[in-house]
């Protein structure tokens, strides 16, 4: 559960640290958009580096990196066995009984995880690791703005968001102390079947939901002492201000999606 990075801000100095939350957020957006656009060997090998290159800019430990991954590597691997043996082709590379491998399945399968990489890489530079809870709160809020005119409640959304982002590593943390203190009373996880795994997780959810449920009312104590009454009026510590170098930056990513559009026109390898 430690490897699990949402909420979780790694303090450096860098050109993407220093970007406007909102600006984050946009580009996010823009380079999932740019992931899906990739066809053909030539244009995930640039989607590939431009996932290095983010490594590069962020001033973030490639341990950190492979921490956000480490998650959905078995979603990873099952995506690339699907490929390999699900996708037809016109001559078999391999066979052995009903499992018959492809070309076709190799690249396909090779295209979705640089693409799933690469998401997971872009999106956790962006909106992770490099902008704090409340700050993607704040530009999640300001750029919803606009609905507020049809009575969706903006502020309300986004302080939900900060709360739960918020204590989502306390609650990991809260899950581990809970796990050591049964486990200490004897308490087994790892062995017998599916069904006895699952019952053996109730003398964890119940005190978990319980210490939720606790810091729950404590924070709405907390808030009601300090007058808190909603978005009305509200003002701010940090206000965001977009910089040059956020267009600089978002005008870079579609420079760089127009040019996977047009490596894909280039007829090399076998494409998607």
């Amino acid at each position: 559960m430690k490897n699990i990075s949402f909420g979780q801000y790694y303090p450096a100095e860098s050109l993407i640290h220093r970007l406007d939350a909102r600006a984050k957020v946009i580009l996010a957006l823009l380079y999932i958009i740019c992931s899906f656009l990739c066809k053909n060997i030539i244009s995930f090998a640039a989607l590939a580096l431009s996932a290095v290159l983010l490594v590069l800019l962020s001033n973030i430990p490639l341990k950190a990196v492979f921490r956000a991954i480490r998650p959905i590597l078995f979603v990873m691997l099952f995506t690339v066995v699907l490929n390999v043996f699900w996708t037809k082709g016109e001559s078999p590379l391999f066979s052995w009984g009903i499992l018959t491998v492809y070309p076709e399945g190799l690249y396909n399968a090779l295209f979705m995880l640089v693409r799933i990489l690469s998401l997971i890489i872009g999106t956790s530079i962006f909106m992770t690791y490099t902008t704090t809870p409340i700050e993607l709160a704040d530009a999640i809020e300001q750029l919803l703005a606009p609905l507020k005119k049809i009575k969706i409640p903006v502020h309300e959304f986004s302080m939900m968001m900060t709360v739960a982002l918020r204590f989502i590593p306390t609650l990991i943390e809260e899950t581990e102390k809970i796990t050591a203190a049964q486990k200490a009373r004897g308490a087994d996880f790892s062995s017998g079947g599916l069904i006895k795994r699952a019952k053996a997780l109730i003398p964890i959810l119940v005190p978990l939901v319980v210490s939720a449920f606790r810091r729950a009312d404590e924070l709405a104590t907390a808030m009601e002492c300090r007058c808190y009454r909603g978005g009305d009026g509200r003002t701010k510590l940090h206000v965001l201000r977009y910089d040059a170098k956020d267009f600089m930056m978002m005008a870079v990513v579609v420079v760089f999606g127009g040019l996977l559009v047009g490596l894909n026109m280039l007829a090399i390898g076998y494409t998607m």
